[in-house]
């Protein structure tokens, strides 16, 4: 974020400094953040052509070929052994497939479980890498001192650096799963005999758990980057986070597709108390004077 650009946008929704600071939450303010952020990040080469790449290979190019392979394969012992792992999956899974021949199971199998970890790690990867600069970016680019005397308050700061670090993430992730879905049903349809994906449960992940666990990343993501002493050290830090989050995620969707509806609803209400509590020990965690230079807890 540039002074100028900042300055611009926080004084056009802004009133008295005092009153930001220890007044109520000014979401005019806070929104002034995120776009900024937003805006300063679809200018800028670097960081949204790596996000659409990363996309396009984990979300068409290799579902793509692995799909494309089981439809060329035919009815291989390849195909019966995977196809064998659909009829050992309890629940609807087994279910929607019943009754088809092995290179429909295989496709399904491959198909629906397939984006699980697609579904978390990109997103995932994208915002996490995009929080980790937020606070501690802005010291090194010499403009945290600006944010620390603007008029926005701390928790409008923070929240405004959330929601720009995670709407490039979700973003990916819908336009993703919009992508994925179409290539899915055109490759994979013909052999099950209908076009079967996004399935009940996938739209309930890709809608309410996916971008929970994604806040629950940020909120602890920013957080870290309110503390560190430079943009590295702030990305490794997410990297070690995002691993633990991207295998919980993992085997929370896993679960959730062989369950049902309600199992992945339940996951749905306690990742989001979890992204709740997360986010609300960020805002309190974060003090103005971290903008300037980086200070112990006490």
């Amino acid at each position: 974020m540039t002074t100028v650009d900042a300055g611009t946008a926080l004084r056009a929704n802004s009133g008295p400094a005092p009153a930001a600071r220890s007044g109520g939450f000014n979401f005019a303010r806070s929104k002034a953040v995120a776009m900024t952020e937003l805006r300063q990040f679809a200018t800028s080469k670097d960081h949204w052509i790596p996000m659409v790449f990363l996309g396009i290979l984990f979300f068409v190019f290799i579902p793509g070929v692995l799909l494309g392979s089981i439809a060329s394969l035919g009815e291989s012992a390849t195909v019966q052994s995977i196809a064998e792992t659909v009829d050992a999956m309890p629940g609807q899974a087994s279910q929607a497939v019943a009754g088809l021949g092995p290179q429909a199971r295989a496709s399904y199998i491959l198909a629906v479980v397939l984006f699980a970890p697609v579904s978390v790690v990109v997103p995932l990867t994208i915002s996490s890498a995009i929080g980790a600069a937020t606070i501690v970016g802005e010291r090194e680019k010499g403009t945290g001192e600006f944010l620390a005397h603007s008029p926005a308050g701390v928790r409008e700061l923070f929240v405004g650096k959330l929601v720009a670090s995670f709407v490039p993430g979700y973003t990916t992730a819908l336009v993703g799963f919009g992508l994925y879905s179409l290539m899915v049903n055109l490759i994979a349809g013909p052999a099950v005999g209908r076009w079967f994906f996004p399935t009940t449960t996938w739209l309930v992940l890709i809608g309410l758990t996916i971008p929970a666990f994604l806040m629950i990343g940020l909120a602890i993501v920013v957080r870290v980057s309110a503390r560190v002493s430079s943009t590295a050290a702030a990305q490794q830090i997410a990297g070690i986070i995002s691993i633990p989050l991207i295998g919980l995620a993992y085997s929370q969707a896993n679960g959730s597709i062989s369950g049902g509806i309600r199992p992945a609803l339940i996951t749905a209400a306690i990742a989001w108390a979890v992204a709740a509590f997360t986010t609300w020990r960020g805002v309190l965690s974060v003090k103005r004077s971290r903008l300037l230079t980086v200070l112990d807890d006490g």
